[in-house]
């Protein structure tokens, strides 16, 4: 007889399946709460008992962590893709500083490239807004025009539909969210420097909008380049002013 009867396992099997591809694509994002167990039952069209055993096995895996009295959390996967130990290491030398920007210059000349390729005109359409964003009118703080900046660099790596880039990158801008290698606010505060990086954003959007390869990769090599040489700058300018202060502060002994 070709009928077997459903096993529950099954079941589970396949919602496990399901959550662990929202989290590879990128859709569930490190620290997001799933729904409550009954909601989340309900949209997926499955048994409690089911759902338990399918959260029980992620938890498991490290791809979830249940938080009492608070629910289910996707896991923070990406902090794993640097030890604390390398992290600390990269925070003490700051040739890892440009040796990162060098690495983001490459990986994201060929996202944007990717994206301008082989983007769907949603992938596009999204990009677009977090660019809208950057343009729209008002006064905005270091701090915020720095987030704007991120969204619209990480529509653009999730838009080239590569999971091994996605996690890459995720995990390359926390490192500069928490601060490892500079603050996104001191570009922002630098003179003329919020003009500059709009008109690079605007190349890099116009070229994927237009779906040129080439002309993203110039573009957000363009934009990584000025970065560069911008934090230079910076470095450059605070190493003087340290000499600066121990000659006054010498000069100052000498009266």
């Amino acid at each position: 007889m070709p009928y077997q009867k459903v096993d529950p396992e099954k079941l589970a099997q396949a919602v496990q399946r399901q959550i662990e591809r929202l989290v590879l694509e990128g859709i569930l994002r490190p620290g997001e709460r799933l729904p409550a167990e009954r909601e989340l039952a309900e949209r997926l069209g499955v048994s409690r008992p089911s759902l338990r055993e399918a959260l029980a096995a992620l938890a498991e895996d490290g791809l979830i962590e249940t938080r009492p009295g608070a629910g289910a959390y996707v896991a923070d996967v990406l902090g794993s893709a640097f030890s604390p130990a390398l992290v600390r290491l990269f925070a003490r030398h700051d040739a890892a500083l440009f040796d990162y920007l060098d690495f983001r210059r490459d990986l994201e000349g060929m996202t944007a490239a990717r994206a301008a390729e082989s983007g769907s005109a949603t992938d596009l359409s999204v990009i677009a807004a977090a660019f809208a964003r950057m343009e729209a009118p008002g006064r905005r703080s270091a701090e915020e025009d720095a987030a704007i900046d991120a969204q619209f660099h990480m529509a653009i790596v999730e838009a080239a539909h590569n999971v091994v880039m996605l996690h890459m990158m995720r995990s390359m801008y926390d490192l500069l969210t928490t601060g490892v290698f500079y603050n996104r606010q001191i570009i922002f505060r630098q003179k003329q420097a919020r003009a500059t990086l709009m008109d690079q954003h605007r190349a890099i959007n116009t070229a994927i909008q237009a779906r040129d390869p080439l002309g993203a990769r110039i573009a957000v090599e363009t934009h990584m380049d000025y970065v560069r040489a911008a934090l230079e700058a910076h470095r450059r300018a605070e190493a003087h002013e340290v000499v600066a202060r121990l000659r006054l502060a010498h000069e100052a002994e000498k009266d």
